[in-house]
C-alpha cells in the first residue's frame, strides 16, 4: 500500500572535509546561496498574465464570460461536489460511464457544463521521467481545484514509470506524444481509448500543430487545452483546441522548475466564487514493497540505511539517466566523479549506474570496493534517496525527488547554460549541484 513519504529535517556532520583537487567553480554548495544575495534567483516568478478573451480561432467575437450574468440556485457557485452516485454496473471499473447492453449513453447535465465541472481529466505529458515528475504538482492542483476528479495520464514508456510514485493518477497509458510518425494502429487505438472514457478535460504539454490538435479534438473532450508551437507550425491548431498557450521557446524543459507556469496559471485562475488555486509542492508516494526492494540492493552493495551518499548523474548513453531534455549535456564523466568522492568523509558514496556496462568503468577508475547500485526507474531512485544521508547530483530527476521535503528553508541555484534555471531546493540534507560541462 502506497504511503506518502515526507523527508523530515535531519542533522548530520559535514561529509566533505577536504576540498577536491579540481577547480572550485565546478560545483557550488547550495547552502551558500541566499535569495537576498541573488536577486535573479526567486522562489517563484510573479506569473501574472493579462486577462484575455477565449480562443479567437473558435469565435472572433467572443470576449469571454459576461461579468453581469446572474446564475440561479441550479448553477451554484463555488467548487464542484464529489459525485456520490453509485455505478449502474458495479462490476465495471468505468462505473456509471459504461451502461449495460440496450441502454443509451449518458448525457451530461446542463449544470455541469455551465459550472465547468471536471469529473474526468486526461493529461498527455511530453518528455521523460524529469518532465513527468515536474507535472506532479499540476495533477495535485487538479485534485484540489476539482474535488472528486479522476485523473489519467498518457506518457512515453519512460515517462510512465514516474507514475508509480503518484497516488492521484488512476490509469497511466503508454503512448509517446513526441513521436511524429506513430504506427497507425497505435494512433487509432489511443484515440478510441481516450474517446471511450468520456473526458471532460484533456491537457497536453506537447507543442501542438495541426496534427496534434486534431488528435486532441478526436477525443471529444469538452475542454481541450494544450501548448502550441511558438512559430508558424501552430497554424490551424487553435481551430481544434479550447485553450492554447504559446511558450517562449521550442522546448518547455528549458524553463526549469517552472516549465508549466502558463498552464498552472490558467488552471488555478479564479472563477466566480472560487479563489485562485495555489500550486502545491511536489509530493511523491513510495510503496512499502518498493522500499524493501531497494533496501536489499544497497545492502548488497555494502552500505546501511542513512550512512551513504547517493551519487547520480554519471555520463552514459543509456535512456535511464533521467536527465532533463532542456539540459542534455549535464552529465559528468566518471573521472570527475572520482575526484569528487575522494573528499567525502563520514559517509560512503553509492554510485547509481543506469546500465550494467558502466559497472566495470566505475570499478576501474574509482576502485573495486566501490558501492554500486544499478537503478533504472524513478521509484527505486526515490526509495534510495529516501534512505540516504544526502545526494550529490547534476540536473537530473534526483533533484526533483529530493525536493519534496516540507522544510521552509529555501535555497536557489541558477545553472548557467542557454539561460538561467532556478531550482527551489526544499531539503532536509545537504545537496550539491554541479555546473554542467561547457561545450568547446
Amino acid at each position: 500500500m502506497a504511503t506518502t513519504t515526507s523527508l523530515l529535517p535531519k542533522s548530520f556532520p559535514p561529509f566533505l572535509t577536504n576540498a577536491p583537487s579540481f577547480p572550485s567553480t565546478l560545483f557550488t554548495k547550495l547552502s551558500s546561496f541566499n535569495p537576498q544575495d541573488h536577486p535573479h534567483c526567486t522562489k517563484r516568478p510573479n506569473l501574472q498574465t493579462n486577462a484575455k478573451k477565449k480562443n479567437p480561432w473558435l469565435d472572433p467575437f467572443d470576449d469571454g464570460e459576461d461579468p453581469d450574468m446572474e446564475y440561479g440556485s441550479l448553477f451554484a457557485d463555488g467548487k464542484q461536489d464529489e459525485d456520490d452516485r453509485p455505478p449502474e454496473n458495479p462490476d465495471n471499473p468505468y462505473g456509471f460511464l459504461k451502461f449495460p447492453m440496450g441502454y443509451s449513453v449518458e448525457v451530461a447535465s446542463l449544470a455541469l457544463k455551465v459550472r465547468g465541472d471536471v469529473r474526468r481529466c486526461c493529461c498527455v505529458v511530453s518528455g521523460g521521467v524529469y518532465e513527468n515528475l515536474l507535472f506532479f504538482p499540476v495533477i495535485q492542483l487538479l485534485k484540489d481545484r476539482y474535488p472528486g476528479v479522476q485523473v489519467d495520464a498518457v506518457a512515453s514508456a519512460r515517462g510512465k514509470q514516474a507514475y508509480e510514485l503518484n497516488k492521484n493518477v488512476r490509469w497511466a497509458d503508454v503512448y509517446d506524444p513526441d513521436d511524429h510518425f506513430p504506427e497507425p494502429a497505435e494512433y487509432t487505438d489511443m484515440v478510441g481509448l481516450l474517446k471511450s472514457r468520456y473526458y471532460d478535460m484533456i491537457l497536453s504539454t506537447k507543442l501542438a500543430g495541426l496534427g496534434h490538435g486534431i488528435f486532441l479534438f478526436m477525443t471529444t473532450a469538452r475542454e481541450r487545452v494544450s501548448y502550441i508551437y511558438p512559430n508558424v507550425n501552430a497554424a490551424g491548431a487553435g481551430l481544434f483546441l479550447s485553450e492554447t498557450f504559446r511558450p517562449n521557446g521550442m522546448n518547455l524543459a528549458e524553463g526549469g522548475y517552472n516549465m508549466y507556469h502558463q498552464m498552472v496559471d490558467w488552471l488555478g485562475r479564479p472563477v466566480r466564487d472560487v479563489p485562485r488555486q495555489a500550486l502545491p509542492p511536489l509530493k511523491i508516494s513510495i510503496s512499502k514493497k518498493l522500499k524493501q526492494t531497494v533496501e536489499s540492493k544497497y545492502k548488497k552493495a555494502g552500505v546501511d540505511k542513512g550512512k551513504y551518499i547517493v551519487i547520480h548523474g554519471l555520463e552514459s548513453d543509456s535512456k535511464a539517466s533521467m536527465q532533463s531534455e532542456g539540459d542534455s549535456d549535464s552529465l559528468l564523466t566518471i573521472k570527475t566523479w572520482a575526484a569528487i568522492v575522494r573528499s567525502i568523509r563520514e559517509f560512503r558514496p553509492v554510485f547509481v549506474i543506469p546500465h550494467e556496462k558502466e559497472r566495470e568503468n566505475v570499478e576501474e577508475i574509482v576502485g573495486e570496493d566501490t558501492s554500486i547500485v544499478f537503478i533504472t526507474t524513478p521509484g527505486q531512485l526515490a526509495a534510495l534517496i529516501n534512505d540516504s544521508a544526502g545526494v550529490i547530483t547534476t540536473n537530473t530527476a534526483a533533484i526533483q525527488l529530493q525536493m519534496h521535503a516540507k522544510n521552509p528553508a529555501l535555497h536557489y541555484l541558477a545553472l548557467q547554460r542557454r539561460g538561467n534555471y532556478s531550482f527551489p531546493t526544499q531539503r532536509r540534507r545537504t545537496v550539491l549541484l554541479f555546473h554542467p560541462r561547457q561545450k568547446s
